[in-house]
């Protein structure tokens, strides 16, 4: 759990005056075409991860919450609030998500990082 949240500061949503931003997608929105259409993403991106940075920042305003960093948001909210973590959670984790995928992406991983993987799922 603590090596996800440290990577909260790389992928958390950005935090700008008490309201937190939509992160830009890393790739244009036809740049994973044909495994994820541009309609996809347009609505995935821009409509669906943008509703969970909309409610986050309606849910912490005038909160103790409103001005503090998403990680703290997440971890202060985890069994206080629901609707808060909920939104906060998925904020960051629908930005790590966009950050795991790239244009010509995927594919079989070389043989020792495919034998480390699968000796972790494994273990």
């Amino acid at each position: 759990m603590q090596q996800i949240i440290s990577l909260l500061s790389i992928f958390a949503v950005a935090a700008h005056a008490a309201t937190y931003d939509l992160p830009p997608l890393p790739f244009g929105l036809s740049a994973l075409k044909p495994m994820i259409s541009k309609n996809t993403l347009q609505i995935h991106h821009g409509k669906h991860h943008a509703k969970y940075v909309d409610t986050l920042n309606s849910l912490v305003a005038g909160t103790h919450l409103e001005n503090q960093p998403l990680e703290t948001i997440i971890k202060e909210s985890y069994k206080s609030n629901k609707s808060i973590f909920n939104n906060a959670a998925q904020a960051w984790n629908h930005s790590f998500y966009w950050q795991c995928m790239k244009p010509k992406g995927g594919g079989t991983p070389d043989e020792s990082s495919h034998k480390q993987l699968c000796d972790k799922i494994n273990a």
